[in-house]
């Protein structure tokens, strides 16, 4: 098991230090672990949001209105669910030595990409040829 490494809160990753080093990764691990207790925080909302609100609404027009509200919150939280299964990935990354290079070219993300988007799996570069190649295959 390796040392933890600590860092301060007000720690940002520099252009100036070796890319992915132990402080680059302890930053992103947090900022990922504490994006998905998030998500979990808001999805067990939501799961009790659900539980307490289930009445009988005898209009049509509110019972409808209500409906179409959970359908919206449960679709969020299944696209969060599967951002989860996203957070997981990247931290397994971390772990395995991956974290932080492209899965196309090997290549260093950019840190600035990767602090907006910390599950990038793809340099900016490789993500627009990929959603130009897709759009292309889409139009056919």
């Amino acid at each position: 098991m390796k040392a933890e490494t600590f860092i301060s809160d007000d720690y940002r990753p520099a252009e100036d230090e070796p890319f992915m080093n132990d402080r680059q990764l302890e930053y992103f691990r947090r900022k990922l672990l504490a994006w998905k207790d998030e998500i979990l925080d808001d999805s067990r909302d939501t799961i009790e949001g659900l539980q307490e609100t289930t009445r009988n609404i005898p209009d049509v027009a509110d019972r409808a209105s209500e409906e179409t509200d959970r359908a919206l919150e449960l679709r969020t939280r299944d696209r969060q669910r599967k951002l989860v299964a996203k957070i997981d990935a990247a931290l397994r990354r971390i772990d395995e030595g991956e974290y932080g290079y492209c899965e196309v070219t090997g290549e260093p993300i950019s840190l600035k990409r990767l602090d907006a988007r910390p599950i990038a799996t793809m340099s900016l570069e490789a993500q627009e040829r990929h959603e130009r190649r897709e759009k292309v295959h889409r139009d056919d």
